[in-house]
């Protein structure tokens, strides 16, 4: 072999080698940070997390996906780290390469709270630029919550692109977020953020305010007059909230009480079983949506409907039942009536008992009505709103079936006058027994709407019956209009003194507000007119 071509084959041995021990060290920053998840250090890790973040590599997302969620596995002694997919299949970490199994002494990479907050803020940045305007909206509001300076450069980015208002606005909140706490942002950019932050006004930008430090003092002037000024707006909020949660009460409340509105003005009735009516109607709605789970889980989101008329028709039925066997011996001889109905309504509660059993029972929240919304600053649930429209059609439709039916015609003439409407030829105890059925159907459409929000229990009625007729004496016995505005009055004022002195303290200082009303005006709000009535 001559001499030139073996001193060139022993140098292309020499290269390969070289090049051989040399691949290592052009891993590449990509692999060289992954790398560093295996190292079991806090400091690392959080290099490794704003170095992968920030390389645009397509295996970013689901590595740091994976580290927030506790599947990101790390072998130290092969220093490979490997992502565990939610189907159980795993990947090499740095080539995305699917591997057999992960190796046994490989465990989840550590984090802690700091970390966890730049994992946040790693996942914000890498969806800012989402085809999906919810993904978008979502990352935006995530890296306001982290505001961690490595996601200024993908804020920006994504400003720039970003036509949606919505996100873009989620977006300039984000940055503002971030600039208020980096050390090196200008006194004019901190002035724009105070501004920004100043502009949204919730309470998250309250305690981004609150807690920035030390800043110049024309950023802690601006500041200053920011949280004031976002306190005093929390403030109305924070009425209008107080007002909402009232009117959900009250409508919960009008609910309960109009059926007894009816039965205590047209037949002067202390029915303590009202209570009950409405615990039958919730267990009316969970026999529904048993059935229709077993049967026909395709009609669940309908199951309400079907529950209404159902409810009605049995807690009506029921009532007629009482009212012809015991309420029609009883009249004018209310105390008796009281301990009647009393134990009547330790007998159907017991008879739940023993045919549903002691404990709560579960009644589910149809598609739409599960859920919230906000409206400005404050969240509205869709059950409550819910509760609320379906209280007032109630409402509107009795009003309609007082005014222009016969049998709400023959109702108001025996409430004015009974022996009047007696001597003009209407049967009044006809009367009695269809309007004790039409207030407890009416209960028993509350109970539809109870076993929204509250428990299904043998217990249910008890808690409303004696707001129900607290409600009812207020407004002014037999006026719908009285029971309306009652009960809404009594819902907004327990709710803005719930605060103040405590739900049961509340409670009292109603009732006792309520007691001095009654002496000023014993018939209430709104007094009903008529020749008995008034004798």
């Amino acid at each position: 072999m001559p001499a030139h071509l073996s001193a060139r084959l022993c140098s292309l041995a020499l290269s390969l080698l070289l090049i051989a021990f040399a691949l290592p060290a052009f891993a590449g920053p990509f692999e060289d940070a992954v790398a560093k998840f295996a190292n079991d250090d806090f400091s690392d890790t959080e290099e490794a997390i704003g170095v992968v973040a920030g390389s645009g590599n397509k295996l970013a997302f689901p590595i740091i996906s994976a580290l927030q969620d506790g599947r990101l596995m790390a072998d130290p002694d092969s220093k490979k780290v490997y992502v565990t997919g939610t189907d159980g299949k795993s990947i090499d970490a740095a080539t995305g390469e699917a591997v057999a199994s992960v190796p046994d002494s490989a465990s989840a990479v550590r984090l802690n709270n700091r970390l966890r907050r730049s994992v946040d803020s790693a996942l914000g940045s890498l969806t800012l630029q989402s085809p999906d305007l919810g993904t978008r909206l979502q990352a935006a509001q995530s890296v306001f919550k982290s505001h961690e300076e490595t996601a200024l450069e993908a804020v920006d980015a994504a400003l720039v692109k970003e036509t949606n208002r919505s996100v873009k606005a989620a977006l300039g909140e984000a940055r503002a977020a971030i600039l208020l706490f980096k050390s090196d942002a200008t006194e004019v950019e901190k002035l724009e953020a105070v501004a920004t932050l100043k502009a949204r006004g919730d309470q998250e930008a309250l305690a981004l305010l609150t807690g920035m430090g030390d800043q110049p003092a024309s950023v802690t002037k601006a500041a200053t007059s920011a949280i004031g000024s976002i306190q005093s707006s929390l403030a109305v909020w924070s009425m209008v909230q107080n007002a909402w949660y009232g009117l959900s009460l009250g409508s919960v409340l009008l609910l309960a009480a109009i059926g007894l509105a009816i039965t205590f003005g047209v037949m002067g009735v202390i029915n303590m079983a009202h209570g009950e009516m409405v615990m039958l109607g919730a267990y009316t709605t969970f026999v529904v949506q048993e059935v229709i789970r077993t049967r026909y889980p395709g009609l669940f989101d309908y199951s309400l409907l079907i529950a209404v008329p159902l409810a009605f028709l049995v807690a009506g039925a029921i009532g007629v039942l009482i009212e012809r066997s015991i309420i029609r011996f009883l009249y004018g001889r209310p105390l008796e009536t009281l301990l009647a109905t009393w134990g009547l309504s330790l007998v159907l509660q017991q008879a739940v008992r023993t045919m549903f059993g002691p404990t709560n029972r579960e009644v589910g929240n149809p598609s739409w009505m599960s859920g919230a919304f906000e409206l400005g600053q404050i969240t509205i649930t869709y059950n409550r709103l819910w509760i609320l429209l379906f209280t007032l059609a109630v409402f509107a439709i009795l009003l309609a079936m007082l005014r222009y039916t016969a049998l709400g015609l023959e109702m108001r003439a025996v409430t004015q006058n009974r022996r009047m409407a007696a001597s003009m030829g209407i049967a009044t105890s006809r009367v009695d027994a269809l309007t004790f059925g039409l207030g407890s159907g009416i209960a028993g459409i509350a109970g539809v709407a109870l076993s929204q929000i509250d428990n299904v229990s043998p217990n249910l009625g008890q808690s409303y019956i004696i707001d129900s007729f607290m409600v009812v004496v207020f407004g002014g016995v037999g006026n719908l209009w009285g029971t309306l505005v009652g009960a809404f009055t009594l819902g907004i004022a327990n709710k803005f003194l719930e605060p103040v002195a405590g739900a049961v303290l509340g409670k009292i200082a109603i009732l006792v507000l309520i007691i001095l009303f009654i002496q000023k005006r014993p018939r209430g709000l709104f007094a009903l007119k008529g020749r008995a009535v008034e004798a």
